[in-house]
């Protein structure tokens, strides 16, 4: 875990006999009886940042033909100065979930906020009853509405721009890209994310993948700034060597 804030204890943490924090305690419960999935979430590794599909088989990732060769090419480095990241712009949703800086969920009646430590980044679902706009403004983390199933949080997120990759390996994604996500607390230290991803520009089905992020008590965010970017230059000069 990242240090920042150390020390500092997490006010209703459920612990051990020992004073460390029981991550396996039943998932806390909201005011209004739902599943409060309130805290500090991280990934527990690069896994998904460096392949989404990488708990798919080979083949698996329904890709349209076009996507299959920008993919591939990706691969080589050929299009590695394209990727938002290289350019101090935004990873998009899913991805940004998958970078091992951590996020805050902040669970309210109406609307659960998500504040990203990666690019200082922020995410609002309404969980209000509104529906997605109709003909949002192009943006990198897309406009989401939520609704809750049992324990489970349903959110779906469109209005991309079509600007960032699913992932390192260059996953691709269009301006029709359409996620649901289902956020599960399935115990107090573990959430569940099972993503659909719906782009019928890249793909030719929709298909789903699911990341676990695990709670990090006792902390807090702190900030990260990307500045003074030297990536570019830095692939370029990787992919002259691989040629």
């Amino acid at each position: 875990m990242p240090a920042q804030w150390l020390n500092y204890p997490s006010k209703g943490i459920p612990r051990l006999p020992d004073g460390k924090p029981n991550l396996t305690a039943p998932a806390p419960k909201a005011p209004d009886g739902k599943s409060d999935l309130s805290g500090i979430w991280q990934t527990p590794g690069p896994k998904y940042l460096a392949n989404i599909a990488a708990d798919l088989k080979p083949g698996e990732v329904p890709l349209q033909a076009w996507a299959a060769k920008v993919l591939q090419e990706r691969s080589q480095l050929l299009h590695a100065s394209e990727e938002s990241n290289a350019h101090c712009l935004p990873p998009g949703v899913p991805r940004i979930n998958a970078t091992p800086n951590p996020f805050k969920l902040i669970q309210m009646p109406g609307e659960t906020v998500v504040l990203y430590e990666a690019f200082g980044l922020y995410r609002q679902v309404f969980t209000d009853g509104r529906e997605l706009p109709k003909d949002p403004q192009p943006s990198w983390q897309g406009y989401s509405a939520g609704k809750w199933q049992r324990d489970t949080l349903v959110v779906e997120t469109a209005g991309f721009n079509g600007q960032t990759w699913l992932d390192q390996a260059g996953h691709p994604t269009t301006d029709a890209l359409h996620l649901t996500e289902r956020f599960h607390r399935r115990d107090f230290g573990h959430l569940d994310d099972q993503i659909t991803i719906d782009d019928p520009k890249a793909y030719t089905r929709p298909w789903t993948i699911t990341e676990t992020f695990e709670l990090q008590p006792d902390t807090e965010l702190i900030e990260f700034v990307c500045e003074n970017e030297k990536d570019v230059e830095h692939l370029k000069r990787i992919r002259a060597a691989g040629n």
